[in-house]
């Protein structure tokens, strides 16, 4: 580099070298060379929100697909928790299949919902300063998706939850959950369950969309072939 630089200098006129700052001509030749020239406030900017695009968009295509929540174990939605008691009851009873059902009508709301999450998650990559972003490049593997989580959690939440219920009612959920909540509830001597469907399923969809989006993006920080644009290589090939 220092020979290169010599040559340049060479090349100059004498009567110019007076007026030549060194350290800028010694800089600029090494970006020159080795594509290395500093990132930009925007270039950071835009390279996050379209980490974040990509990540959104490969994690709701993932979710969305059919088993994208029932076969990925990652993000598979159970039986409500608080419900547990009811579940091992009614298994003990014989109800596999019935149990089963419902999680599975459960698991499809969710896939459902994440067909049309895509865009919600894109609308809401809006707002990041400066400040933000270059916290978020230098932070840990998952930081752009908790600055996700953290920023858009409320308004994801309620654009989510129609969604849901939409869901809900196209692959008929309370179909399978209200003759085993009816069946639990007549058992002498047991605390009756009722509960929340739409915001259970809508919090663990919401917690699975997160989650892939998480993967997605330690994916890009972490694996050269899953920069997919210029932008991605250059802002995270620093």
């Amino acid at each position: 580099m220092r020979r290169l630089l010599s040559l340049l200098l060479l090349a100059l006129p004498l009567a110019g070298c007076s007026q030549i700052d060194l350290k800028k001509l010694e800089k600029s030749v090494n970006e020159t060379v080795q594509g290395s020239k500093p990132l930009s406030e925007s270039e950071v900017v835009a390279g996050l929100k379209e980490a974040l695009q990509v990540g959104s968009r490969n994690a709701a295509g993932s979710a969305a697909k059919t088993d994208g929540y029932f076969g990925n174990n990652l993000i598979k939605i159970p039986f409500p928790p608080e419900a547990k008691s009811m579940e091992t009851k009614l298994r003990s009873l014989g109800m596999n299949k019935q149990v089963d059902d419902f999680i599975l009508t459960v698991n499809r709301a969710a896939e459902e919902a994440a067909k049309e999450a895509a865009p919600v998650f894109l609308d809401a990559i809006t707002g990041m300063t400066v400040t933000d972003g270059f916290n978020i490049l230098r932070g840990a593997d998952t930081a752009a998706t908790g600055y996700l989580r953290q920023k858009t959690s409320g308004a994801l939440h309620t654009k989510f939850k129609p969604i849901i219920q939409r869901a809900i009612e196209k692959v008929s959920v309370t179909r399978y959950w209200n003759p085993l909540a009816t069946t639990y509830n007549k058992i002498p001597f047991v605390d009756p369950v009722n509960p929340n469907l739409e915001e259970y399923i809508t919090q663990r969809a919401l917690n699975g969309l997160f989650t892939l989006v998480a993967q997605e993006e330690t994916k890009i920080r972490r694996d050269p072939a899953a920069r997919v644009t210029a932008l991605l290589k250059r802002v995270f090939g620093n």
